[in-house]
């Protein structure tokens, strides 16, 4: 009897170890994270205030002038995020920055969670955050 519920409970426990986003698709648990961005497109953030947080259904991001938000899922690996909305100053030295995030958050980025360390790439940007 207790081999017969193991052999149903195993495959429930396995599959445990992927966990939902916000629709139900599977991927990593970005639920209630905060990260801070270690690079952005190769460089270095151009504010220490760099920023990217999960919320149940929201995201929000701020490289440190605009801030950005709306809704995101999980869908097999990428992360569908929008559509974003972003408040619209001018900030000397950081919009190339901000639009290259705006971009990669808006193009279904590639996501990968490694320990702290959380990767979001596309074919024309990628981010390396860590976990605040």
């Amino acid at each position: 009897m207790v081999r017969r519920a193991l052999l149903f409970l195993l495959p429930a426990l396995a599959a445990s170890g992927c966990v939902a986003g916000p629709k139900g698709e599977r991927g990593p648990q970005l639920t209630g994270t905060n990260w801070a961005f270690a690079e952005i497109d190769g460089a270095e953030p151009v504010s220490a205030l760099a920023a990217l947080r999960f919320e149940n259904d929201r995201l929000g991001a701020n490289v440190g002038c605009n801030g950005m938000g709306g809704p995101w899922h999980l869908d097999k690996g990428h992360l569908i995020a929008g559509p974003l909305i972003s408040t619209q100053m001018w900030c000397e030295g950081k919009m190339e920055q901000e639009r290259a995030v705006s971009a990669l958050l808006s193009s279904a980025p590639e996501v990968s969670l490694k320990g702290n360390r959380l990767t979001l790439k596309t074919g024309g940007h990628s981010a390396q955050l860590v976990r605040k």
